[in-house]
């Protein structure tokens, strides 16, 4: 009986440059948004600086996630998070595990396929499995952070509300600005950079590699969570243009009454001097 393989996902921040580590540990390679990149073997007892287990596997994604496979010692899956600051510096130590998964796959020769919330079981184990869990995995714990970052906007948009319910319907551009960079940064994030959609390449050529990736992506309800954050993100944009709107009305009748009020001034000078011109005569 093959042992159960554990995974341990966390999403550290929102992009990591596959190649600048590749070049580091000698991999000639030239990798893509698609593909992860993984250490085991030498590389990964050269990164830790010592032995380590032929099972253990470290996949790490351009979107910002890492998947620890069969890693029992927090020291090592810290040692890899400081090598990985040595290349993307907002890293947050301190904060790394607040976007984190643990999974397990399970082989057993009499039973079929099951999925739940903490292990997979399936009948014969195949080499792309850890690929496909750690894909749905990381893309996950990445969803994840992502939606508390939708949170964050949705807050921040709900204080510009109270304040024009309280009659305050002035809005700085600048303001505007950065709440709209806020929106189309979690866009990027979430429906560009993460591609959720895409499916890794073995998908492509292996139907039941296909199939299991479906189940474990549809279990997860990555698409669900996809959709819902995309149409969160449409009601986001939908409510900074009336917010836009709003804001340019503002200015816009603020031009018209200064405008209003120099012509008055305007009429007040030529009556003034008239009322001179005839005082004179």
């Amino acid at each position: 009986m093959i042992k159960p393989i554990t995974f341990k996902a966390f999403a550290i921040t929102n992009e990591i440059d596959l190649n600048k580590i590749a070049i580091y540990c000698g991999i000639p390679k030239k990798f893509t948004w698609e593909e992860p990149l993984i250490l085991k073997s030498d590389l990964l007892e050269t990164t830790l600086k010592q032995k380590v287990d032929s099972s253990q596997q470290v996949q790490i994604f351009s979107f910002g996630s890492i998947v620890f496979i069969n890693f029992t010692d927090s020291t090592e899956i810290l040692d890899i998070l400081i090598f990985l600051q040595s290349f993307e510096k907002d890293i947050n130590l301190n904060d790394f595990d607040r976007y984190s998964d643990d999974y397990c796959l399970h082989v057993r020769e009499s039973e079929e396929l099951e999925l739940n919330d903490e292990f997979v079981v399936v009948p014969a184990f195949e080499n792309y499995y850890p690929e496909l869990i750690s894909t749905v995995l990381a893309k996950s714990v990445a969803l994840e952070k992502t939606e508390e970052q939708l949170g964050t906007i949705l807050d921040k948009l709900e204080n510009m509300v109270d304040r024009l319910e309280k009659g305050k319907l002035r809005i700085g551009n600048k303001e505007l600005a950065r709440t709209t960079a806020k929106i189309v940064r979690h866009e990027y994030n979430t429906l560009s950079y993460i591609m959720i959609l895409d499916k890794p390449d073995i998908t492509w050529t292996s139907s039941t590699a296909g199939d299991f990736y479906d189940k474990m992506f549809e279990f997860f309800e990555l698409n669900d969570r996809y959709k819902i954050l995309k149409s969160k993100t449409e009601i986001l944009y939908s409510i900074m243009d009336g917010f836009s709107n709003i804001s340019h009305s503002i200015r816009g009748l603020f031009v018209e009454w200064i405008i209003v009020l120099l012509i008055v001034f305007e009429i007040i000078l030529t009556l003034l001097e008239l009322a001179g011109v005839i005082h004179k005569g």
